[in-house]
């Protein structure tokens, strides 16, 4: 039996609740019959216009903001392709046919990202509920006076709730400005290297609560060796930066006298299991010795890191990995792998930030940074880290941060 043909076009327009759909930039790209019907618009009035312009907020009563409230949110969403859902607000729609003339309404909002075949953010539903009449009439039995005291006192609880949640949104970028100068203190820039270029980058996440949880290491080893490393604890905010700052001088300190990484890592791995908030945690360490032109390896559930070869072919050294740190129960060896390169040469390490997408495959984002380094080959490692930055990181900011290292061979 053969499923029907579902006409979505069809269901949209006849959904019962007002919805619309922006895109990013906040235009209306399409609204259904029932958001034209409440809003008392043609949809020649909407569709191609910003938010604003179609539905400003009423300019007699400054504290009436719906329109920036619901503009925020979108923007929001937009920005962390994360829900938002609104909490019931008062907005006054203006009578298309009475310039000057506006109607008191009450709704309570819902935002839901879109996603598109690339996992990224393509467009922004919109949903209303206009809750206008429940306000004033208590489902059709207060008197007038009882219905104006209801409407005000859900007008002035819905106020407190939103004052709540700006408090909130400030108490987060708070912390995310601390957690950004904390992280800042311990990923100074790297010191210069005796035979190598080298360019770091870190890029924070939009969101207030996915921040401070990568590092970056470079650390000159003996007999004209390199350790580079790369790692992520699973943390938020201040919690994960104080992980990250234990971690990741732990690893530099292993790297210095391990033989080998994967040694450095079993080490890091048992002292990772007396420091809470490290459990789960990934990282790759690399040896890179210029003499033998070798580059040893191992991963503990990190991304591979990325191998730029001088004929612009790049190559993911994925032959030493396992679990994050603490996922197993017992003590066991972790793999180490070896591979070779020529001169000029570059090698890019970088935190899940840079490649992971919501709902799509980790291998497309794994190609698109193989297309950027391939198109970008030849140039200096600050370059290219720009330029790898830009091709990868979405315009409106990603939703987790992104330690990167860039390192010419």
């Amino acid at each position: 039996m053969h499923s029907p043909r579902i006409d979505y076009e069809a269901v949209f327009q006849a959904l019962p609740s007002v919805v619309a759909l922006f895109t990013t930039d906040l235009v209306y790209a399409d609204v259904n019959e029932a958001f034209l019907s409440s809003m008392g618009r043609t949809r020649e009035q909407v569709v191609g216009r910003h938010l604003w312009d179609v539905f400003p907020d009423a300019p007699q009563d400054s504290a009436v903001s719906g329109m920036r409230k619901l503009r925020d949110s979108l923007r929001w969403v937009a920005a962390t392709g994360q829900r938002d859902a609104m909490t019931l607000h008062r907005y006054d729609v203006q009578f298309p046919d009475r310039p000057g003339v506006w109607e008191e309404r009450y709704w309570s909002p819902v935002n839901v990202p879109v996603f598109g075949p690339d996992g990224q953010v393509a467009l922004l539903l919109h949903r209303e509920e206009d809750i206008t009449e429940l306000i004033r009439a208590r489902g059709g039995r207060a008197t007038g006076d009882e219905a104006t005291a209801l409407e005000g006192e859900l007008y002035i609880r819905a106020r407190e709730i939103q004052g709540i949640n700006e408090r909130l949104r400030e108490a987060h970028a708070r912390e995310r400005e601390v957690a950004l100068s904390l992280q800042e203190a311990m990923l100074p820039a790297p010191e210069p290297l005796r035979h190598y270029q080298a360019a770091v980058r870190y890029h924070p996440a939009v969101n207030a609560l996915n921040v401070c949880g990568d590092w970056y290491d470079l650390v000159d080893l003996p007999g004209g060796r390199i350790a580079a490393a790369v790692g992520d604890v699973v943390g938020q905010g201040l919690a994960a930066a104080g992980v990250m700052g234990q971690l990741r001088s732990a690893l530099s300190a292993a790297s210095r006298v391990a033989d080998g990484p994967a040694r450095a890592l079993e080490v890091l791995d048992l002292y990772a299991r007396s420091v809470d908030g490290a459990e789960s945690t990934t990282a790759v360490l690399t040896v890179i010795d210029g003499t033998r032109r070798t580059i040893t390896y191992s991963s503990a559930g990190h991304p591979p890191p990325a191998l730029l070869h001088p004929d612009g072919t790049v190559d993911y050294l994925d032959r030493a990995t396992d679990p994050p740190l603490g996922a197993r129960p017992e003590h066991v060896s972790r793999p180490q792998a070896e591979t070779t390169f020529n001169e000029g040469a570059t090698l890019v390490l970088y935190t899940d930030g840079l490649v992971e997408r919501r709902h799509e495959d980790i291998d497309t984002g794994l190609a698109r940074l193989a297309d950027s380094l391939t198109r970008h080959q030849g140039t200096d490692p600050e370059t290219l880290a720009d330029a790898v930055l830009a091709d990868l990181i979405p315009t409106a900011g990603a939703s987790d941060d992104t330690a990167l290292v860039v390192l010419r061979l």
